[in-house]
Formats: C-alpha cells, structure tokens, sequence
C-alpha cells in the first residue's frame, strides 16, 4: 500500500483503518459482515482501528455519531459508487512490466487528451490499451486522461469527484488503470492525470461532515473554496498534496494537470500550488515529470525557469489564446470572448511568438486587464490545440466545428499549430476528422439532474444562434453514448495528414527544443498573412510563413529561410495562395 497517511494501511498485525475526523470525538468502523466497532481516538482528530482478520477485498464505512455511514475519503476503489462501501485494495500486488520506465523530456511530448468512458465503444481502462498501438504509429507521445476519480453516477466528465483517491470503477479497478499506464509505458508513450484540487462534486462528498474541508473567506465558482489555508487547512493540504504524490508513486504517472488553478485561493505563506509542485517533484525522484495547469489568469509567473532554463514549478500552461485566433481563422466565429481575438493575423503570431495574446493589456469581455508578460519564456512553456474537451463541450451542442470546415482549411490550422515550437495537444478523434460531439454529460440523482440541466440552459442560451430548446439534455444516456468515438471510420486522408505532420515534427522540430532560448521570437503580420521566426538550439531558426485567408496575401518578410521541409498550399511571386502554410529551418 502506498505511504500515505490517508487510506487503509497494511501492518503485521492486520489492517490499519484511518480516519481524520476533527468535527467528533467518535468514529465507528463497520465492516460488510461485522458489527460497528468504535475506532481509537489517537489524538490531532484522528481515528485509527486494526482488524486482524481484514484483508484484499474488504468492504467498510466509516459510522459519525449521528448514524450517518461513509465511505472512506482515501478509498482505493468504490465497486458500488460514491455512496456505496470502500473497497481494501493492495496496490502493491501489481507487477510492472516496465519498471526501468523514467519517463521522457517535455520537449519530445504529443499530447493526446482523452476521456476513459468515450475513447472506446466499452469505455473502460482495458479497452484503452487495444488503442494504444493506433497512437503510438500516429506519433502521440503523452496521454492526458481526463479526471478519474470516482464520481457519482454512470458517466461524467470526471470534474465533479468526490473521492480523489479511487479511480472511477466505471472504468474498471485500480489494477486495470495500473495496466493501461504500463501498457502505455511499454510503448514509450507518457500518461498525466487531469486533477480537480479547486472543488468536490455536488453529490457524495461527505468530508464536510466530520472535517472543516471548506472555508467561506473564499469564493469559487462552486460556492465556498476549499480550506487550504484557515484553522485544520495542515492536513485539508496535506489530503491534497499527497493525493498527487500517490499518483504519481502508486500508478507511475508522468504528470498532471491542474485544473482551473486560477480557482485555487490560498493565503498561506507557501502557496498550495507552489507547495505542490515542490513536493510531487521531489516524490517523484529522478523521473521525468510534467506539471501542466489550465490558468484563466495567464499567470505566467507559475512557468517560470531558472538561469538555466530549467523548471522551477510548472512545466507548461494550456494556452487557450492560440486555440481562439486559430478558431476565428478556421470559422470566422467571434461571439463571446472570441470577439476579443478577432482581427488580424497578428494576435496568432503572438500567441505563436510570445505565448499570450493578452499580457496584461485590457480584455473587453473579462472587463478588465488579463495575464502577465510571457514573451520571456521558452515555447514549450505553453500547449497548443484546436480541440480540447473544453472549447467542444461548452459549445451549445458540442459539435467539433473544425471538423466541418473546408478541407484546405482544418489542414492549414494544424499544419500551424502541430509543426510549432509549442507543445502539441490533440483531442480524442481529431486525427482522423471524428466529427462525433463532446457535449457535456453527467448521471446524479433526478433534483441534481434537473438543476444541471437548468443551468446548461441558462448558460448557453446566451450564445448566439442558439435556440435553448435544442440543448442536448446532459443527463440522458444518449447524450454520453453519443460522444463514443467511431473507430470504424479511423482511415481517412485527415489520418494521414497527422501522421506525416507529426514524423516531421518527431524528426526536425523536437531536435530543436532541447535547450531552446526564451524570448528569441519575433512576428510579424498583414492581414491574413502572417511570418514567425523562432531562434531554437543547434543554432537554427525556424521559420512559418502563412496565408490563413481566402484571398491571396503578399508575403511579409522576405528574408531567405533556408530549407523548406513543409509545404501546403503555394507561392506566386511575391503573394502566398490562400490557405498556405510553408515551414522552413535555417542557420541562426
């Protein structure tokens, strides 16, 4: 069993069950089968009882002095749900194939996000390893998985968890999650967690009844914020921070990450998120690992490297800013915070060259000033995409929209942002033009149900064109069957578009990152046409010449870029043809 002070613990003389529980001064443990019996106060809110005759299998709750029974907030499998018993587990007993793995650098990284339930037609941990021979062939080099741990219901995006260290038993048991990373791993293929450490679920969190897990001096989009720094935050934080070092140390993960870390309010002296990163690194020992966050702020202090570029907290940000210009140039969509983006071709060449388009400046949607200056970091401190499970399922329908554009143009947009110097990330399906939705979904009981679909209509109905009656119900059965992906229609010409895309980017981007300088980029645009020019390692410059419009557009730098090693599209004179996209590498 993992080291944690949460959770059963194995010991010579049985089975160590622990529970924090400051709020009373009595806790009883009810094992399927037994009687309660009362659990030792051991001091500093703590409950601790060992049965000898306990063992892998166990089923138990937790009894409050009100009658109320709980499943272990350290539970390592739910087998009947968040309301259900908490299973014993050895994770020990799970023999690695791959257990010389040490992960590999951040700049060799392809990202591929998924979601466990809709990745294959059985939506479970084991049907995700018959897929994995598919990604590694496509260059894919890191999954990121979203949330796991176990939330109420039969299917869910994974944001609404209540237990955070039992993986999902939808998707089958811990042992079977264990195998799908080493499977991953067999395949030289990484594997992040996408965790939720901003809030618990609606539906089966019972730690607010016998511990103080919120505070009201913090507000979130989900009510109070999570007590990380008020009376009792010592061990709410260390629930926390040891959650992650578990992932990471039980199940061989590669990294995580953070979502909406701008959510995560925290007045201690040592930040949460600071704390975290320092301690998971250090539990991680001399592996590789990466440490991403999804940060609204643009807070580009959290990405910040040292005198030698190395990384001091976080690894890399999500950036949705280049998702939005390349967005509005596919689409020509500019409702909401899109309008903010809207333009010209040079707030793509920032968000190429410098990271955010917004570094403080004022954004009229927000009302305010977003972001910090990024232009000093390094590109594979930010993550570019044209999907994510966000920008499709907060879409009224869910509809993957840059599937349904004009050939030409869905190639042009990932020719930018999978040749880039950033990080790439892929959602599930885009590689062959799935066009299957990825509306939102979640199973709690009917009053929950009724409020979610209350609220998704209300939230969407603001967007234009849009007829709230036609919201797909996000609780019903059919809208999650429909967001499975199709592998029956896996060949295409789009597949081998990213396939080429991405040995190009395997063969003569990735070479180039290692020790890449920051700040070294500049760019410059005109209307649709748009130039990029990067000073990477091995003394060389890559260069991106662009014409993301329907017109032709005159080049807007002449200089010699050396050798072309990517072409879509074509040149005549001085003017590039409609949806060009031209990649070349030259002495710095």
């Amino acid at each position: 069993m993992t080291q944690t002070m949460f959770g059963p613990a194995f010991t010579e003389e049985g089975i160590l069950f622990r529970l924090w529980a400051p709020l009373h001064e009595s806790v009883s443990l009810k094992i399927e089968g037994a009687d309660p019996r009362r659990m030792q106060a051991v001091g500093d809110g703590w409950h601790h009882c060992t049965v000898a005759d306990a063992s892998v299998g166990t089923r138990y709750r937790f009894v409050l002095p009100d009658g109320l029974e709980i499943p272990d907030p350290a539970s390592r499998l739910q087998p009947q749900d968040v309301h259900g018993p908490s299973e014993v587990v050895d994770l020990s007993s799970y023999r690695w194939k791959t257990s010389d793995w040490t992960g590999r650098p951040w700049e060799e990284m392809v990202i591929y996000e998924m979601h466990i339930g809709c990745f294959t037609p059985e939506g479970t941990f084991k049907a995700a390893i018959e897929r994995l021979d598919h990604l590694q062939a496509l260059g894919v080099t890191a999954l990121q998985i979203m949330p796991l741990s176990e939330f109420p219901g039969r299917y869910s995006w994974g944001y609404d968890g209540v237990l955070p260290y039992a993986p999902c038993s939808s998707y089958g048991r811990p042992e079977d999650f264990m195998a799908l990373v080493d499977a991953a791993h067999q395949r030289g293929i990484s594997v992040f967690l996408d965790v939720v450490y901003n809030h618990f679920g609606p539906d089966g969190n019972y730690i607010p009844s016998y511990a103080p897990l919120f505070t009201d001096h913090h507000k979130t989009p989900w009510g109070n914020g999570i007590n990380y720094d008020g009376d009792g935050s010592g061990m709410i934080r260390e629930f926390i921070i040891q959650n992650a070092i578990y992932w990471i140390t039980e199940f061989r993960l590669d990294g995580f990450r953070f979502d909406a870390v701008h959510a995560i309010k925290d007045d201690s002296a040592e930040h949460l998120l600071h704390a975290l990163a320092r301690r998971v690194r250090a539990g991680a020992g001399n592996r590789h690992v990466h440490l991403i966050v999804e940060n609204e702020e643009n807070d580009s202090d959290l990405l910040t490297r040292g005198e030698n570029g190395e990384v001091r907290l976080f690894t890399a940000q999500w950036n949705d800013d280049v998702h939005h210009v390349l967005h509005i140039t596919a689409t020509g969509e500019t409702f909401g915070y899109y309008a903010d983006y809207a333009g010209d071709a040079g707030k793509l060449g920032r968000a190429l060259a410098e990271g955010f388009v917004f570094q403080g400046e004022h954004m009229p949607y927000r009302g305010g000033s977003r972001g910090k200056p990024s232009g000093h970091l390094p590109p594979t401190a930010f993550i570019s995409f044209i999907q994510n499970h966000d920008q499709i399922g907060n879409r009224a329908l869910g509809d993957r929209v840059l599937a349904s554009s004009p050939a030409d143009v869905a190639k042009a947009v990932a020719a930018v942002y999978l040749l880039a110097p950033e990080i790439p990330m892929l959602f599930m399906g885009e590689e062959w033009g799935a066009r299957e939705p990825f509306p939102f979904f979640c199973d709690f009981d009917e009053d929950l149900n009724e409020k979610v679909r209350k609220g998704r209509r209300e939230e969407l109905s603001r967007l234009p064109g849009f007829d709230a009656d036609d919201l797909l119900d996000p609780t019903a059965p059919s809208t999650f069957a429909a967001a499975k992906l199709d592998w029956s229609k896996l060949a295409s010409e789009v597949l081998d578009f990213y396939r080429t895309l991405l040995d190009l980017r395997h063969r003569r981007i990735v070479p180039l990152l290692k020790g890449a300088g920051a700040g070294n980029a500049v760019y410059h645009s005109a209307g649709s046409a748009l130039a990029v020019d990067w000073t990477l390692a091995q003394n060389r410059r890559l260069h991106l010449r662009a014409n993301l419009g329907n017109e032709a557009a005159p080049l807007v730098s002449q200089q010699d870029d050396g050798e072309t090693i990517f072409r879509l599209g074509g040149s005549d004179g001085g003017n590039l043809a409609p949806w060009t996209v031209i990649w070349s590498i030259s002495e710095a």
